[in-house]
Formats: C-alpha cells, sequence, structure tokens
C-alpha cells in the first residue's frame, strides 16, 4: 500500500464520517470483544474506542440492533491484561479488538482460535503473532504502527527543533518487540548528529522519574521517548518531567504534544482504529485473519507545539514552519461548517489554516482567503481559512493532498 501523509487540523472540527448500512439487518446479535491497556477515562484510550465504534458505523453495525461490545480496560499491569484477555476469550466472541501489544500478547496467549483483529502494535512479526505482514497465518492480524527508521528520525527532529542538544534519554520498553529495532536506528543516526543517546526503561513510574532527574542534572539534554504502552499510560508524568527540567523532547503521537510535550511525529492512531473496523467488518461477514495481511501506517503527523517551544526559549527552525505545515492557534478552535466555495481546489505546497492570529509571530505571509475567492491556490503559499467560513478540512485535505506531509503548529 503506498505511503502517504496529509494535513489535518488540531482543535478543529471532526470530518463527517458517512454511515454506509450494508445490510446486516435481519441478522444474528454479534459480539466483539475489545481489551485496551488504557483506564476507562483515558481521554486517548476513549477517543480510540471511539473511532473504531465510528467505523463499525460506517459498515453499518450499531450496537444494540447487530453487535453487543464487551469491553476491558486495563491498567497496564500484565496481570490485569491477562485476566481481562482470558474473561474475553471466555465470552467467545465472534472477534476481539486488541489496543496495542499490551492486549494483543495476553489475547494469543489465551487463544489461537478466536479472531483477533489488533491496532497499534509495533512489530507484530518479531513479537510473534503473526508468521509473516503479507500472510499472518493464524488467527491474528491488524494494524502496525512503526517502522524500525522511525527511531532516526526522532532523535533528528530532537536535533533540528534543539540544536544544542548533546545527550539524549531513550525512554522505551524493552519488553516490546520493535524496541531493539528502533534502539538501533536511533543509535545508527546519533553520531551524524552528535548526540550521546543512553535507553531507559519504562518500567515504572518511579524509575521514570529517577530516571529523567538524574539525567537532568547535566547541560545539554533531551529526550526521545518511544511508542509504547508504557509511555502513553505515563505519558503526562513523563510531559511534566520533561517541562520541569526544560528538557526538550521528541514524542510518538500527538497527544504528547497536545498535552505539552514540544514535538511529536508518528502515525494517526485514531485512523488505525477506523481502519480496524474494518477487518472486524470481513471477519463477521466470513473473511480470516490468516488471510487479511497486516497493514502498516499510511498517514503520519507532525506536530509541534509552539507555547512549549518558547517556554524552552527555542525557535522552531523555518525547515519546520515552512514547506508543507499547517499553523493552527488553539484559539481558532471552531465548527465544521462552511464549504470549499468557488475557490478551486488547492495544491502544490499550499497550506490550508484556520485562522490567523500568529501567523505574523510564524514569519509567514498569508493570502487570507475565506472560502469564496475566485483564483485557485498557489504552491508555497499559506492560507487561511476563517473561522467563520470554514471548508469541512479532515475530508477535503486528506483527498486534495496525497503527497504533503501533514504538520500541525498550535501555540
Amino acid at each position: 500500500m503506498k505511503r502517504r501523509a496529509f494535513i489535518t487540523l488540531l482543535g478543529g472540527a471532526a470530518a463527517a464520517w458517512p454511515i454506509t448500512a450494508s445490510g446486516q439487518q435481519g441478522e444474528r446479535m454479534r459480539r466483539i470483544g475489545v481489551l485496551t491497556p488504557f483506564a476507562a477515562n483515558d481521554a486517548e484510550g476513549q477517543a480510540r474506542l471511539t473511532a473504531f465504534a465510528q467505523g463499525l458505523h460506517h459498515w453499518g453495525w450499531v450496537v444494540g440492533q447487530n453487535i453487543r461490545i464487551e469491553y476491558r480496560w486495563g491498567d497496564g499491569k500484565a496481570d490485569t491484561m491477562r485476566k481481562y484477555a482470558t474473561e474475553l476469550v471466555a465470552l467467545a466472541p465472534d472477534v476481539i479488538l486488541a489496543s496495542s501489544s499490551a492486549a494483543a500478547a495476553p489475547l494469543l496467549e489465551a487463544t489461537r482460535t478466536v479472531p483477533i483483529v489488533f491496532a497499534g502494535v509495533g512489530d507484530p512479526v518479531a513479537a510473534g503473532y503473526v508468521e509473516s505482514q503479507a500472510r499472518p497465518g493464524g488467527n491474528a492480524t491488524g494494524f502496525a504502527v512503526y517502522e524500525y527508521p522511525m527511531g532516526g528520525k526522532w532523535l533528528e527532529l530532537l536535533k533540528e527543533v534543539a540544536a544544542h542538544v548533546t545527550r539524549a534519554v531513550v525512554l522505551r520498553d524493552s519488553t516490546i518487540a520493535a524496541g531493539p529495532g528502533q534502539l538501533g536506528a536511533v543509535q545508527a543516526v546519533a553520531p551524524s548528529v552528535g548526540v550521546e543517546v543512553r535507553p531507559v526503561d519504562l518500567r515504572d513510574a518511579g524509575e521514570i522519574e529517577r530516571a529523567v532527574t538524574a539525567f537532568a542534572q547535566s547541560p545539554n539534554g533531551g529526550l526521545v521517548v518511544f511508542g509504547s504502552p508504557g509511555a502513553t499510560i505515563h505519558r503526562d508524568l513523563i510531559v511534566t518531567l520533561a517541562a520541569k527540567h526544560r528538557l526538550p523532547a521528541t514524542y510518538s503521537a500527538r497527544y504528547f504534544a497536545t498535552t505539552g510535550g514540544l514535538i511529536s511525529y508518528g502515525p494517526d492512531f485514531l485512523d488505525q482504529f477506523r481502519r480496524a473496523a474494518g477487518y472486524v467488518d470481513r471477519i463477521l461477514k466470513g473473511e480470516k485473519p490468516a488471510d487479511l495481511p497486516v497493514q502498516a501506517p499510511t498517514k503520519y503527523e507532525l506536530v509541534i507545539n509552539l507555547k512549549t517551544a518558547k517556554a524552552l526559549g527555542l525557535e522552531v527552525p523555518p525547515t519546520l514552519l515552512g514547506g508543507a505545515a499547517v499553523a493552527l492557534p488553539l484559539a481558532a478552535r471552531a465548527q465544521q461548517t462552511g464549504n470549499v466555495g468557488n475557490g478551486g481546489p488547492l495544491h502544490g505546497a499550499a497550506i490550508c489554516i484556520f485562522g490567523c492570529s500568529s501567523l505574523a509571530q510564524l514569519g509567514h505571509d498569508p493570502a487570507l482567503w475565506n472560502g469564496s475567492g475566485s483564483g485557485r491556490a498557489q504552491p508555497g503559499r499559506v492560507y487561511a481559512c476563517f473561522a467563520r467560513r470554514l471548508i469541512p478540512c479532515l475530508e477535503a485535505i486528506e483527498q486534495l493532498y496525497g503527497h504533503v506531509e501533514k504538520t500541525t503548529i498550535f501555540n
């Protein structure tokens, strides 16, 4: 599958997901299990499963009409996850959604017959979940999130946004199968960017705090936070420690940057869970996990928190602000209203922005466009859509930009 990145809008309207009934009326009630390491009140966990439910609705599966969903919310601890995995398997569901490797591993220990669709898993082949990505060969398939070179990209971004960094702690979960490959990518890149790296395991909150506090005693340090269930569960602590010790940090997912982290780069997790619903739909209609190839990410997100950059005394370089970048002040939150107007399609390197209050300080010279202009957008220019006349950007930009990397900048 061709990979592509696209522009979306942080704090803007959500995409309108069409509901496509596919003739399930009259069929027997099907049961879906869901196992997630997130607590029930965790916002990211809720967002992922909401995306999954939206995806099911898209395919005509409606809770209470033709499906029943059994949820098990965890705490990230192995014992808890094994307990809930056993409970779900005992219910004999038609299929189970596994949110991350923290859920996939105990489920595959509990059953090799119940179909499992995973999302947010690092390296399912190395972990033993599937025989190969093209031919999973067992009772599990799904959506992988990282390729090993991503680790090197995180370190390069850290150096690009914080040139003074010469030392970096890599917070990782050594039990994750993708961990060694990602660490190897970081270590391979480190000499070329002049950064000495030190891996630290994400075992528990106490170890994270002790390691980061000790590391911060010397100058010119930074953090690279690998994606893992442990990093997600402890994300508030990690972001708080980075701010407390004034450590520039790069992260694997947007929810780190939106809660105070400096910069993140990684796949669109919500998209993975929407797509996972498509695999669940196919399994409910008779297909086998063994015949459904593991899918790689198709959408990547680069998110920069300008408020955090300012607090750290950092200037985000033009290489990250220019080109394919979206500037999005949080103050420009708005509803999804309005339409594209007759301005024609945006193309080339043109950018669509909500609001323009912060464009001057970003160094841009935007052409203000309120959705009713008559000309086409020009490559290399920045265009602002006023909040009162918004286009449905999530859908429209995804359709128009198959080749532009997504960057969200907010302050």
